[in-house]
């Protein structure tokens, strides 16, 4: 059954005009519309996606909307995906930056906005148990651990790019993957 453009718009409208706090916090809501609601994907390969994107530069929102639609219904499902994304953000711009700027200098608005960016790291802390626990399930505890301390070490510690660290786990499993086929081939024999 092929996905019907009103669905990729809708999902990533949504998204878009839920996702308060920058584009990052547009990320758990898009990956409940694509793995929740909608099915086009799992966790893992949603995860996989979001690893990829956060390597490349540019606005992670729109990076992701933009190939999320591209695998669903190709170019076409790419510029629906896109434009439901970006519509609600230029919307919005306009009117609370209007609104918000008129009345910046009440507390109300600064409390509001101290507000967005607590619920915004709610979101992206659930996101990020999520992709814990998938990886405590795939490589086990320890050495998810592991991988989080050296995360931790590389990008905060150092103040590496995340895409170098990337580039090194890709580079481990790709070798370690070919380490394991032979050794699960010597096995079968």
């Amino acid at each position: 059954m092929k996905v019907k453009y009103r669905d990729i718009f809708m999902a990533f409208f949504r998204a878009g005009l839920l996702g308060f706090g920058g584009g990052l916090s547009a990320i758990p809501l898009m990956h409940r519309e694509v793995v929740k609601v909608y099915k086009w994907m799992g966790d893992e390969e949603f995860s996989d996606i979001l690893a990829l994107a956060n390597t490349l530069p540019g606005p992670i929102n729109t990076k992701m909307s933009g190939y999320l639609g591209y695998r669903v219904r190709g170019i076409p499902g790419m510029l629906v995906a896109l434009v439901g994304t970006v519509v609600p953000t230029v919307i919005l711009m306009i009117v609370f930056l209007t609104a918000l700027n008129a009345y910046k200098d009440k507390p109300w608005v600064q409390g509001m906005s101290k507000a967005v960016v607590t619920v915004a790291g709610v979101m992206l802390g659930m996101l990020t148990w999520g992709f814990v626990k998938k990886s405590i399930e795939a490589i086990g505890w320890l050495l998810t651990m592991i991988v989080m301390a050296a995360g931790v070490v590389v990008m905060v510690v150092l103040g590496i790019h995340p895409a170098f660290l990337i580039g090194a786990l890709l580079a481990i499993a790709l070798l370690t993957k070919k380490d394991f086929d032979q050794k699960k081939q010597e096995h079968a024999s």
